[in-house]
C-alpha cells in the first residue's frame, strides 16, 4: 500500500509523490515514485521515465502524509450532518 505525500523542498515548489512506507528516521534520503505537481502535471526537471526518485533529507523542509482511501475511517470528522 503506497502513501501519498506532499513534499516541501527547500527552494522549489511543493510536489506530490507516493512512498511505500514511512521513512526510517536514520535514513539520509526518501525514496518516492510518481512525482507530480499538486495539480497532477509532470515535473519538468524530473525525467518522465524515472521510476524511483531519491530526495536527500537536507533538501526536504517537511512532508505531509495524506490519508489513503482505505484509511478514511481512522480520521475524526469535524462537521455536522
Amino acid at each position: 500500500m503506497s502513501i501519498t505525500v506532499i513534499i516541501h523542498l527547500a527552494g522549489a515548489d511543493t510536489m506530490m509523490a507516493e512512498i511505500d512506507e514511512m521513512p526510517d528516521p536514520t535514513a539520509s534520503y526518501v525514496i518516492c515514485t510518481n512525482p507530480r505537481t499538486r495539480d497532477g502535471k509532470p515535473i519538468i526537471y524530473i525525467d518522465p521515465e524515472a521510476e524511483l526518485i531519491f530526495f536527500p533529507w537536507a533538501r526536504i523542509t517537511f512532508m505531509e502524509a495524506l490519508p489513503s482511501d482505505g484509511g478514511q475511517d481512522n480520521f475524526e470528522s469535524f462537521f455536522r450532518d
